[in-house]
Protein backbone atom coordinates (compact mmCIF):
# COMPACT_ATOMS: atom_id res chain seq x y z
CA UNK A 1 0.00 0.00 0.00
CA UNK A 2 1.41 3.41 -1.00
CA UNK A 3 1.71 6.07 1.67
CA UNK A 4 0.79 9.49 0.36
CA UNK A 5 2.33 12.52 2.01
CA UNK A 6 0.22 15.57 1.28
CA UNK A 7 2.28 18.32 -0.40
CA UNK A 8 1.47 21.38 -2.43
CA UNK A 9 3.23 23.94 -4.58
CA UNK A 10 3.26 26.16 -1.51
CA UNK A 11 5.79 23.80 0.07
CA UNK A 12 9.04 25.85 0.20
CA UNK A 13 11.20 23.08 -1.31
CA UNK A 14 8.82 22.55 -4.22
CA UNK A 15 8.61 26.30 -4.75
CA UNK A 16 12.40 26.49 -5.07
CA UNK A 17 12.47 23.53 -7.47
CA UNK A 18 9.79 25.18 -9.63
CA UNK A 19 11.55 28.55 -9.47
CA UNK A 20 14.94 27.15 -10.56
CA UNK A 21 13.37 24.91 -13.19
CA UNK A 22 11.54 27.84 -14.75
CA UNK A 23 14.82 29.81 -14.82
CA UNK A 24 16.55 26.88 -16.52
CA UNK A 25 13.94 26.50 -19.25
CA UNK A 26 12.99 30.14 -19.63
CA UNK A 27 14.33 30.38 -23.19
CA UNK A 28 12.85 27.10 -24.46
CA UNK A 29 9.25 28.19 -24.92
CA UNK A 30 6.19 27.01 -22.94
CA UNK A 31 5.69 23.82 -24.99
CA UNK A 32 9.12 22.53 -23.99
CA UNK A 33 9.51 24.25 -20.62
CA UNK A 34 6.26 23.26 -18.91
CA UNK A 35 6.72 19.46 -19.19
CA UNK A 36 10.32 19.77 -17.94
CA UNK A 37 9.30 21.94 -15.01
CA UNK A 38 6.52 19.53 -14.07
CA UNK A 39 8.89 16.57 -14.36
CA UNK A 40 11.35 18.14 -11.96
CA UNK A 41 8.58 19.03 -9.50
CA UNK A 42 7.28 15.48 -9.54
CA UNK A 43 10.80 14.13 -9.02
CA UNK A 44 11.26 16.50 -6.06
CA UNK A 45 7.91 15.46 -4.62
CA UNK A 46 8.89 11.77 -4.80
CA UNK A 47 12.15 12.51 -3.01
CA UNK A 48 10.19 14.17 -0.23
CA UNK A 49 7.73 11.31 0.04
CA UNK A 50 10.53 8.72 0.22
CA UNK A 51 12.73 10.81 2.54
CA UNK A 52 15.54 10.95 -0.01
CA UNK A 53 16.81 14.30 1.23
CA UNK A 54 20.27 14.07 -0.27
CA UNK A 55 18.80 13.52 -3.73
CA UNK A 56 16.40 16.40 -3.19
CA UNK A 57 19.29 18.69 -2.22
CA UNK A 58 21.23 17.62 -5.30
CA UNK A 59 18.18 18.26 -7.50
CA UNK A 60 17.67 21.72 -6.03
CA UNK A 61 21.34 22.61 -6.44
CA UNK A 62 21.51 21.55 -10.10
CA UNK A 63 20.48 25.02 -11.23
CA UNK A 64 22.22 26.92 -8.42
CA UNK A 65 24.56 28.68 -10.85
CA UNK A 66 21.52 30.08 -12.67
CA UNK A 67 20.09 31.39 -9.40
CA UNK A 68 23.31 33.30 -8.72
CA UNK A 69 23.48 34.74 -12.24
CA UNK A 70 19.80 35.49 -12.97
CA UNK A 71 17.87 35.80 -9.69
CA UNK A 72 17.74 38.88 -7.50
CA UNK A 73 19.78 38.77 -4.30
CA UNK A 74 16.57 38.56 -2.26
CA UNK A 75 15.29 35.56 -4.24
CA UNK A 76 18.74 33.97 -4.19
CA UNK A 77 19.03 34.22 -0.41
CA UNK A 78 15.47 32.94 0.04
CA UNK A 79 16.09 29.93 -2.24
CA UNK A 80 19.29 28.96 -0.44
CA UNK A 81 17.65 29.38 2.95
CA UNK A 82 15.21 26.64 1.89
CA UNK A 83 18.01 24.47 0.50
CA UNK A 84 20.16 24.88 3.63
CA UNK A 85 17.24 23.93 5.85
CA UNK A 86 17.29 20.45 4.30
CA UNK A 87 20.19 19.60 6.64
CA UNK A 88 17.62 19.43 9.44
CA UNK A 89 15.83 16.53 7.72
CA UNK A 90 18.17 13.47 7.91
CA UNK A 91 18.57 11.72 11.25
CA UNK A 92 22.00 10.35 10.35
CA UNK A 93 24.94 12.68 11.09
CA UNK A 94 26.99 11.29 8.20
CA UNK A 95 24.18 12.15 5.79
CA UNK A 96 23.92 15.62 7.29
CA UNK A 97 27.65 16.16 6.81
CA UNK A 98 27.49 14.87 3.24
CA UNK A 99 24.64 17.26 2.51
CA UNK A 100 26.51 20.18 4.12
CA UNK A 101 29.52 19.31 1.94
CA UNK A 102 27.36 19.28 -1.20
CA UNK A 103 25.68 22.60 -0.42
CA UNK A 104 28.85 24.44 0.64
CA UNK A 105 30.73 23.16 -2.43
CA UNK A 106 28.09 24.67 -4.69
CA UNK A 107 28.05 27.96 -2.77
CA UNK A 108 31.83 28.36 -2.96
CA UNK A 109 32.16 27.33 -6.60
CA UNK A 110 32.54 30.90 -7.90
CA UNK A 111 33.92 32.90 -4.93
CA UNK A 112 34.40 36.15 -6.86
CA UNK A 113 30.68 36.35 -7.81
CA UNK A 114 28.62 37.95 -5.00
CA UNK A 115 31.15 36.77 -2.34
CA UNK A 116 29.54 38.62 0.59
CA UNK A 117 26.15 37.05 -0.13
CA UNK A 118 27.67 33.60 -0.56
CA UNK A 119 29.39 34.08 2.80
CA UNK A 120 26.11 35.05 4.43
CA UNK A 121 24.49 31.87 3.07
CA UNK A 122 27.36 29.75 4.40
CA UNK A 123 27.01 31.18 7.89
CA UNK A 124 23.27 30.48 7.72
CA UNK A 125 24.14 26.87 6.89
CA UNK A 126 26.64 26.82 9.78
CA UNK A 127 23.97 27.92 12.26
CA UNK A 128 21.58 25.19 11.10
CA UNK A 129 24.09 22.41 11.78
CA UNK A 130 24.29 20.63 15.13
CA UNK A 131 27.27 18.34 14.52
CA UNK A 132 30.44 20.16 15.75
CA UNK A 133 32.69 18.75 13.02
CA UNK A 134 30.24 19.73 10.27
CA UNK A 135 30.22 23.23 11.72
CA UNK A 136 34.02 23.35 11.57
CA UNK A 137 33.92 22.06 7.99
CA UNK A 138 31.53 24.81 6.87
CA UNK A 139 33.47 27.46 8.83
CA UNK A 140 36.64 26.52 6.93
CA UNK A 141 34.71 26.80 3.66
CA UNK A 142 33.64 30.28 4.77
CA UNK A 143 37.23 31.31 5.56
CA UNK A 144 38.50 30.11 2.20
CA UNK A 145 35.64 31.86 0.41
CA UNK A 146 36.34 35.09 2.30
CA UNK A 147 39.98 34.95 1.26
CA UNK A 148 39.32 34.10 -2.39
CA UNK A 149 36.46 36.59 -2.70
CA UNK A 150 38.35 39.41 -0.94
CA UNK A 151 35.67 39.86 1.73
CA UNK A 152 37.74 38.93 4.78
CA UNK A 153 36.27 41.82 6.79
CA UNK A 154 33.15 39.68 7.26
CA UNK A 155 35.04 36.86 9.05
CA UNK A 156 37.52 38.89 11.13
CA UNK A 157 35.14 39.37 14.11
CA UNK A 158 34.74 35.60 14.45
CA UNK A 159 38.44 35.16 15.22
CA UNK A 160 37.85 36.54 18.73
CA UNK A 161 35.78 33.42 19.46
CA UNK A 162 38.27 30.83 18.20
CA UNK A 163 39.06 29.50 21.70
CA UNK A 164 35.38 28.77 22.39
CA UNK A 165 35.02 27.30 18.88
CA UNK A 166 37.93 24.96 19.56
CA UNK A 167 36.29 23.72 22.74
CA UNK A 168 33.06 23.10 20.83
CA UNK A 169 34.59 21.49 17.74
CA UNK A 170 37.11 19.26 19.60
CA UNK A 171 39.46 19.13 16.60
CA UNK A 172 42.37 16.81 16.00
CA UNK A 173 45.86 18.24 15.50
CA UNK A 174 45.69 18.19 11.70
CA UNK A 175 42.46 20.21 11.64
CA UNK A 176 43.85 22.65 14.21
CA UNK A 177 46.84 23.25 11.95
CA UNK A 178 44.60 23.94 8.98
CA UNK A 179 42.50 26.36 11.02
CA UNK A 180 45.41 28.31 12.56
CA UNK A 181 47.29 28.61 9.27
CA UNK A 182 44.21 29.73 7.33
CA UNK A 183 43.41 32.42 9.92
CA UNK A 184 47.04 33.59 9.96
CA UNK A 185 47.05 33.90 6.16
CA UNK A 186 43.82 35.91 6.20
CA UNK A 187 45.13 38.28 8.87
CA UNK A 188 48.45 38.68 7.06
CA UNK A 189 46.65 40.58 4.29
CA UNK A 190 45.90 43.37 6.76
CA UNK A 191 48.88 45.42 7.99
CA UNK A 192 47.00 46.37 11.16
CA UNK A 193 46.59 42.67 12.03
CA UNK A 194 50.25 41.64 11.79
CA UNK A 195 50.48 40.74 15.49
CA UNK A 196 47.31 38.63 15.33
CA UNK A 197 48.58 36.91 12.20
CA UNK A 198 51.85 36.11 13.97
CA UNK A 199 49.95 34.80 17.00
CA UNK A 200 48.00 32.29 14.94
CA UNK A 201 51.10 31.34 12.97
CA UNK A 202 52.81 30.61 16.29
CA UNK A 203 49.83 28.48 17.33
CA UNK A 204 50.19 26.56 14.06
CA UNK A 205 53.90 25.91 14.64
CA UNK A 206 53.26 24.85 18.26
CA UNK A 207 51.10 21.94 17.04
CA UNK A 208 54.24 20.25 15.66
CA UNK A 209 55.77 19.66 19.11
CA UNK A 210 56.44 15.96 19.60
CA UNK A 211 56.11 15.11 15.90
CA UNK A 212 58.59 13.02 13.89
CA UNK A 213 61.03 14.51 11.38
CA UNK A 214 58.86 13.80 8.35
CA UNK A 215 55.94 15.70 9.88
CA UNK A 216 58.21 18.51 11.06
CA UNK A 217 59.36 19.01 7.47
CA UNK A 218 55.85 20.19 6.60
CA UNK A 219 56.32 23.23 8.81
CA UNK A 220 59.66 24.52 7.48
CA UNK A 221 58.34 27.20 5.14
CA UNK A 222 55.95 28.57 7.74
CA UNK A 223 58.69 28.48 10.39
CA UNK A 224 60.85 30.65 8.14
CA UNK A 225 57.91 32.98 7.53
CA UNK A 226 57.39 33.32 11.30
CA UNK A 227 61.05 34.27 11.82
CA UNK A 228 60.98 36.88 9.06
CA UNK A 229 57.66 38.29 10.29
CA UNK A 230 59.10 38.65 13.79
CA UNK A 231 62.30 40.32 12.61
CA UNK A 232 60.35 42.71 10.36
CA UNK A 233 57.79 43.72 13.00
CA UNK A 234 58.80 47.05 14.56
CA UNK A 235 56.60 46.48 17.63
CA UNK A 236 57.32 42.83 18.52
CA UNK A 237 60.24 42.21 20.87
CA UNK A 238 59.40 38.88 22.52
CA UNK A 239 58.49 35.44 21.16
CA UNK A 240 58.71 31.74 21.97
CA UNK A 241 59.90 30.59 18.54
CA UNK A 242 63.47 29.71 19.42
CA UNK A 243 62.76 26.46 21.27
CA UNK A 244 59.81 25.28 19.15
CA UNK A 245 60.72 22.00 17.34
CA UNK A 246 59.19 23.34 14.11
CA UNK A 247 61.61 26.29 14.27
CA UNK A 248 64.67 24.76 15.95
CA UNK A 249 64.88 22.13 13.17
CA UNK A 250 66.09 24.95 10.91
CA UNK A 251 69.32 25.27 12.89
CA UNK A 252 70.80 22.26 11.08
CA UNK A 253 69.00 22.77 7.78
CA UNK A 254 71.32 23.52 4.85
CA UNK A 255 68.85 25.95 3.28
CA UNK A 256 67.51 27.76 6.33
CA UNK A 257 70.27 27.58 9.00
CA UNK A 258 71.16 31.26 8.50
CA UNK A 259 67.54 32.30 9.02
CA UNK A 260 67.52 30.48 12.36
CA UNK A 261 70.83 32.15 13.24
CA UNK A 262 69.23 35.54 12.54
CA UNK A 263 66.39 34.76 14.94
CA UNK A 264 68.91 33.70 17.58
CA UNK A 265 70.75 37.01 17.21
CA UNK A 266 67.56 39.02 17.67
CA UNK A 267 66.48 37.06 20.73
CA UNK A 268 69.77 36.40 22.54
CA UNK A 269 72.51 38.74 21.27
CA UNK A 270 73.24 42.43 20.71
CA UNK A 271 73.69 44.87 17.85
CA UNK A 272 77.33 43.98 17.15
CA UNK A 273 76.34 40.36 16.38
CA UNK A 274 73.67 41.54 13.94
CA UNK A 275 76.10 43.90 12.16
CA UNK A 276 78.61 41.04 11.72
CA UNK A 277 75.81 38.82 10.37
CA UNK A 278 74.67 41.51 7.93
CA UNK A 279 78.22 42.07 6.66
CA UNK A 280 78.40 38.41 5.67
CA UNK A 281 74.77 37.88 4.57
CA UNK A 282 73.38 41.16 3.23
CA UNK A 283 72.05 39.50 0.05
CA UNK A 284 70.12 36.93 2.14
CA UNK A 285 68.46 39.67 4.20
CA UNK A 286 67.42 41.54 1.05
CA UNK A 287 65.97 38.36 -0.46
CA UNK A 288 63.57 38.18 2.48
CA UNK A 289 62.62 41.84 2.17
CA UNK A 290 64.42 42.91 5.35
CA UNK A 291 65.54 46.54 5.50
CA UNK A 292 68.94 46.93 7.14
CA UNK A 293 68.15 50.28 8.80
CA UNK A 294 64.93 48.88 10.31
CA UNK A 295 66.81 45.86 11.64
CA UNK A 296 69.43 48.13 13.24
CA UNK A 297 66.69 50.18 14.96
CA UNK A 298 65.03 47.06 16.33
CA UNK A 299 68.33 45.52 17.44
CA UNK A 300 69.22 48.71 19.31
CA UNK A 301 66.05 48.36 21.37
CA UNK A 302 66.66 44.62 21.82
CA UNK A 303 70.24 45.35 22.92
CA UNK A 304 69.01 47.92 25.41
CA UNK A 305 66.65 45.30 26.87
CA UNK A 306 69.58 42.91 27.16
CA UNK A 307 71.60 45.55 29.01
CA UNK A 308 68.70 46.16 31.39
CA UNK A 309 68.46 42.45 32.05
CA UNK A 310 72.19 41.85 32.64
CA UNK A 311 73.64 44.99 34.25
CA UNK A 312 72.32 44.69 37.83
CA UNK A 313 69.86 47.56 37.45
CA UNK A 314 72.36 50.37 36.77
CA UNK A 315 73.49 51.11 33.21
CA UNK A 316 76.06 53.87 32.51
CA UNK A 317 75.33 56.11 29.55
CA UNK A 318 78.73 55.16 28.12
CA UNK A 319 77.73 51.49 27.98
CA UNK A 320 74.46 52.33 26.23
CA UNK A 321 76.36 54.48 23.72
CA UNK A 322 78.93 51.77 22.94
CA UNK A 323 76.42 48.91 22.78
CA UNK A 324 73.93 50.74 20.57
CA UNK A 325 76.71 52.45 18.54
CA UNK A 326 75.17 55.89 18.87
CA UNK A 327 76.35 59.39 19.73
CA UNK A 328 76.29 60.84 23.25
CA UNK A 329 73.30 63.04 22.48
CA UNK A 330 71.23 60.06 21.30
CA UNK A 331 71.45 57.98 24.49
CA UNK A 332 68.45 59.46 26.27
CA UNK A 333 66.24 59.43 23.16
CA UNK A 334 66.81 55.67 22.73
CA UNK A 335 66.04 55.09 26.40
CA UNK A 336 62.79 57.02 25.95
CA UNK A 337 61.97 54.88 22.89
CA UNK A 338 62.45 51.74 25.00
CA UNK A 339 60.23 53.16 27.75
CA UNK A 340 57.54 54.13 25.21
CA UNK A 341 57.61 50.60 23.79
CA UNK A 342 57.18 49.31 27.37
CA UNK A 343 60.40 47.34 27.13
CA UNK A 344 61.94 48.83 30.26
CA UNK A 345 60.70 50.61 33.36
CA UNK A 346 63.46 52.91 34.58
CA UNK A 347 64.61 56.30 35.87
CA UNK A 348 67.12 58.45 34.03
CA UNK A 349 69.76 59.97 36.30
CA UNK A 350 71.06 62.79 34.08
CA UNK A 351 73.45 64.16 36.67
CA UNK A 352 75.32 60.87 37.06
CA UNK A 353 74.55 59.68 33.52
CA UNK A 354 73.08 56.39 34.71
CA UNK A 355 69.90 54.51 33.83
CA UNK A 356 68.32 52.94 36.92
CA UNK A 357 66.24 49.95 35.77
CA UNK A 358 63.29 48.74 37.82
CA UNK A 359 61.90 46.21 35.37
CA UNK A 360 62.49 45.01 31.81
CA UNK A 361 60.79 42.74 29.29
CA UNK A 362 62.47 39.41 28.58
CA UNK A 363 63.07 38.70 24.89
CA UNK A 364 62.62 34.98 25.49
CA UNK A 365 61.15 33.15 28.44
CA UNK A 366 62.94 29.83 28.72
CA UNK A 367 64.48 27.71 31.51
CA UNK A 368 66.91 30.49 32.52
CA UNK A 369 64.08 33.00 32.94
CA UNK A 370 61.99 30.51 34.90
CA UNK A 371 64.96 29.91 37.21
CA UNK A 372 65.40 33.65 37.74
CA UNK A 373 61.69 34.02 38.48
CA UNK A 374 61.89 31.12 40.91
CA UNK A 375 64.78 32.84 42.70
CA UNK A 376 62.88 36.15 42.92
CA UNK A 377 59.78 34.42 44.26
CA UNK A 378 61.91 32.61 46.83
CA UNK A 379 63.44 35.91 47.94
CA UNK A 380 60.02 37.58 48.19
CA UNK A 381 58.68 34.65 50.16
CA UNK A 382 61.61 34.78 52.58
CA UNK A 383 61.15 38.55 53.01
CA UNK A 384 57.43 38.18 53.69
CA UNK A 385 58.07 35.35 56.17
CA UNK A 386 60.66 37.51 57.94
CA UNK A 387 58.24 40.46 58.02
CA UNK A 388 55.46 38.32 59.48
CA UNK A 389 57.84 36.96 62.14
CA UNK A 390 58.93 40.48 63.06
CA UNK A 391 55.33 41.67 63.34
CA UNK A 392 54.46 38.62 65.46
CA UNK A 393 57.47 39.15 67.74
CA UNK A 394 56.62 42.84 68.19
CA UNK A 395 53.03 41.96 69.02
CA UNK A 396 54.12 39.40 71.63
CA UNK A 397 56.49 41.96 73.16
CA UNK A 398 53.76 44.61 73.15
CA UNK A 399 51.23 42.23 74.80
CA UNK A 400 53.83 41.31 77.43
CA UNK A 401 54.58 44.96 78.16
CA UNK A 402 50.85 45.69 78.58
CA UNK A 403 50.45 42.73 80.96
CA UNK A 404 53.36 43.93 83.13
CA UNK A 405 51.95 47.44 83.16
CA UNK A 406 48.60 46.07 84.35
CA UNK A 407 50.28 44.24 87.26
CA UNK A 408 52.18 47.38 88.26
CA UNK A 409 48.98 49.45 88.47
CA UNK A 410 47.42 46.92 90.80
Amino acid sequence: MTTVVPTSEEDPALSVVRFTAELSWADAGPEVAEPQVNRLCVEAQECMIDGRWMELASLMLTSADLIFSKASEKDLECAFTVICNLVKKPGNLDQVHEMADLISAKITQQPSDKPALRLKILFNLYNLLENPYSRFFVYMKALNLAGSGKVTEHVLPSFKNIDSFLREWNLNIKDQRELFLTISNILKESKSSAKESFKFLTKYLATFSGEDLNTLNESKEEAVRAIIDFVKAPDMFQCDLLEMPAVSQLENDAKYALVYQLLKIFLTQRLDAYLDFHAANSALLKSYGLVHEDCIAKMRLMSLVDLASCESGHIPYSLVKDTLRIDDNEVESWIVKAITAKLIDCKIDQMNEIVIVRRCTERVFGPHQWEMLRGKLGTWRANITSLISTIHANKVAEDGAQAIQGLTIR
